[in-house]
Protein backbone atom coordinates (compact mmCIF):
# COMPACT_ATOMS: atom_id res chain seq x y z
CA UNK A 1 0.00 0.00 0.00
CA UNK A 2 1.26 3.42 -0.87
CA UNK A 3 0.76 6.56 1.02
CA UNK A 4 -1.67 8.16 -1.73
CA UNK A 5 -4.08 5.13 -1.38
CA UNK A 6 -6.96 4.24 1.36
CA UNK A 7 -6.59 0.98 3.18
CA UNK A 8 -8.47 -0.84 0.27
CA UNK A 9 -6.36 0.13 -2.50
CA UNK A 10 -8.43 2.42 -3.99
CA UNK A 11 -6.69 6.85 -4.35
CA UNK A 12 -7.38 9.39 -2.20
CA UNK A 13 -9.41 11.61 -4.20
CA UNK A 14 -6.69 13.95 -5.75
CA UNK A 15 -5.79 16.75 -4.74
CA UNK A 16 -6.62 16.71 -0.99
CA UNK A 17 -6.67 20.45 0.21
CA UNK A 18 -5.54 20.01 4.15
CA UNK A 19 -6.87 23.78 4.34
CA UNK A 20 -10.38 22.63 2.94
CA UNK A 21 -13.33 23.61 5.39
CA UNK A 22 -15.16 20.53 3.83
CA UNK A 23 -15.29 17.89 6.29
CA UNK A 24 -15.57 15.22 3.65
CA UNK A 25 -12.04 16.50 1.90
CA UNK A 26 -10.01 15.87 5.60
CA UNK A 27 -8.32 12.21 6.58
CA UNK A 28 -9.74 10.20 9.12
CA UNK A 29 -7.48 11.22 12.19
CA UNK A 30 -8.57 14.67 11.87
CA UNK A 31 -12.00 14.06 11.98
CA UNK A 32 -11.89 12.14 14.68
CA UNK A 33 -9.79 14.88 16.77
CA UNK A 34 -12.49 17.30 15.72
CA UNK A 35 -15.33 15.44 17.26
CA UNK A 36 -13.52 14.27 19.62
CA UNK A 37 -12.64 17.77 20.89
CA UNK A 38 -15.84 18.82 20.75
CA UNK A 39 -16.99 15.97 22.53
CA UNK A 40 -14.92 16.36 25.25
CA UNK A 41 -15.91 20.49 25.66
CA UNK A 42 -19.24 18.96 26.15
CA UNK A 43 -18.84 16.41 28.32
CA UNK A 44 -16.81 18.33 30.48
CA UNK A 45 -19.53 21.54 30.95
CA UNK A 46 -21.81 18.26 31.73
CA UNK A 47 -19.07 17.03 34.34
CA UNK A 48 -18.67 20.33 36.12
CA UNK A 49 -21.96 20.79 37.20
CA UNK A 50 -20.70 17.54 40.17
CA UNK A 51 -17.26 18.92 40.09
CA UNK A 52 -15.98 16.63 37.78
CA UNK A 53 -13.80 16.43 34.56
CA UNK A 54 -13.25 13.86 31.69
CA UNK A 55 -10.00 12.61 34.02
CA UNK A 56 -11.63 12.38 37.33
CA UNK A 57 -14.68 11.16 35.75
CA UNK A 58 -13.58 7.38 34.94
CA UNK A 59 -11.17 7.57 38.03
CA UNK A 60 -14.25 7.66 40.18
CA UNK A 61 -16.17 4.81 38.22
CA UNK A 62 -12.53 2.69 38.88
CA UNK A 63 -12.77 3.22 43.14
CA UNK A 64 -16.43 1.76 42.72
CA UNK A 65 -14.48 -1.41 42.42
CA UNK A 66 -12.76 -0.67 45.58
CA UNK A 67 -9.88 1.04 46.89
CA UNK A 68 -7.05 1.55 44.70
CA UNK A 69 -3.65 3.15 44.77
CA UNK A 70 -2.49 6.01 42.66
CA UNK A 71 -0.05 3.69 40.33
CA UNK A 72 -2.77 0.90 39.55
CA UNK A 73 -4.94 4.07 38.33
CA UNK A 74 -2.43 5.79 36.58
CA UNK A 75 -2.27 2.29 34.48
CA UNK A 76 -6.07 1.88 34.69
CA UNK A 77 -6.40 5.44 32.74
CA UNK A 78 -3.43 5.07 30.34
CA UNK A 79 -1.20 8.17 31.98
CA UNK A 80 1.43 8.71 34.31
CA UNK A 81 2.14 8.70 37.91
CA UNK A 82 2.33 12.28 38.24
CA UNK A 83 -0.48 13.29 36.37
CA UNK A 84 -2.77 10.68 38.60
CA UNK A 85 -1.33 12.95 41.50
CA UNK A 86 -3.01 16.03 40.13
CA UNK A 87 -6.07 14.30 39.34
CA UNK A 88 -6.78 12.41 42.40
CA UNK A 89 -5.52 16.01 44.31
CA UNK A 90 -8.64 17.29 42.81
CA UNK A 91 -10.99 14.93 43.36
CA UNK A 92 -9.79 15.06 46.90
CA UNK A 93 -10.37 18.80 46.90
CA UNK A 94 -13.96 18.33 45.60
CA UNK A 95 -14.90 15.47 48.86
CA UNK A 96 -15.05 13.17 45.94
CA UNK A 97 -12.36 10.56 47.35
CA UNK A 98 -9.73 10.06 50.25
CA UNK A 99 -6.44 8.76 50.68
CA UNK A 100 -5.09 6.61 53.00
CA UNK A 101 -2.88 3.77 53.91
CA UNK A 102 -2.84 0.93 51.81
CA UNK A 103 -3.49 -1.88 53.99
CA UNK A 104 -1.39 -4.52 51.28
CA UNK A 105 1.69 -2.06 51.29
CA UNK A 106 2.24 0.90 54.02
CA UNK A 107 4.64 2.52 51.77
CA UNK A 108 1.62 3.20 49.29
CA UNK A 109 -1.55 5.55 49.56
CA UNK A 110 -4.97 4.05 48.60
CA UNK A 111 -7.24 6.40 47.24
CA UNK A 112 -11.13 5.65 48.36
CA UNK A 113 -14.49 6.81 46.43
CA UNK A 114 -16.71 8.77 48.98
CA UNK A 115 -20.10 8.34 49.15
CA UNK A 116 -20.09 12.07 47.84
CA UNK A 117 -17.84 10.73 44.48
CA UNK A 118 -20.12 8.08 44.41
CA UNK A 119 -22.84 9.74 43.97
CA UNK A 120 -21.72 12.48 41.91
CA UNK A 121 -20.08 9.83 39.56
CA UNK A 122 -23.80 8.01 39.22
CA UNK A 123 -25.66 11.33 38.69
CA UNK A 124 -23.24 12.36 35.72
CA UNK A 125 -22.59 9.31 34.54
CA UNK A 126 -26.38 8.29 33.60
CA UNK A 127 -26.86 6.87 30.27
CA UNK A 128 -29.35 9.46 27.92
CA UNK A 129 -27.43 12.76 28.62
CA UNK A 130 -24.07 11.12 27.57
CA UNK A 131 -25.85 9.25 24.76
CA UNK A 132 -26.85 13.06 24.05
CA UNK A 133 -23.59 14.43 24.27
CA UNK A 134 -22.06 12.26 22.24
CA UNK A 135 -24.48 10.98 18.96
CA UNK A 136 -25.86 14.69 18.52
CA UNK A 137 -26.79 14.71 14.46
CA UNK A 138 -27.00 10.86 14.14
CA UNK A 139 -30.09 8.79 13.97
CA UNK A 140 -30.18 5.59 15.71
CA UNK A 141 -29.11 3.46 13.09
CA UNK A 142 -25.87 5.59 13.01
CA UNK A 143 -25.25 5.68 16.86
CA UNK A 144 -25.67 1.86 16.64
CA UNK A 145 -22.97 1.64 13.61
CA UNK A 146 -20.73 4.24 15.42
CA UNK A 147 -20.84 1.72 18.65
CA UNK A 148 -19.84 -1.09 16.63
CA UNK A 149 -17.36 1.21 15.17
CA UNK A 150 -15.57 2.32 18.43
CA UNK A 151 -15.22 -1.12 20.39
CA UNK A 152 -13.76 -2.46 17.22
CA UNK A 153 -11.14 -0.03 17.98
CA UNK A 154 -11.28 0.46 21.08
CA UNK A 155 -10.79 -3.69 21.52
CA UNK A 156 -8.22 -3.79 18.46
CA UNK A 157 -5.84 -0.90 21.19
CA UNK A 158 -5.91 -3.17 23.46
CA UNK A 159 -4.75 -6.22 21.52
CA UNK A 160 -2.08 -4.28 20.43
CA UNK A 161 -1.37 -2.84 23.83
CA UNK A 162 -1.21 -6.52 25.30
CA UNK A 163 1.04 -8.24 22.44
Amino acid sequence: MQHDERRDGTPWPDPVDPTSDDPAEWPTGRLLFTVVRRIEHDWNAHLAQWNLNHAGFPVLLHLFAGPRTQRELAVLNGVTEQTMSRVVSRLERAGHVTRGSDPHDRRRRAVTVTDAGRRAAAEAGRLQPAEDLTARGLEDDQVAALREILVTLVRAQRSAEEG
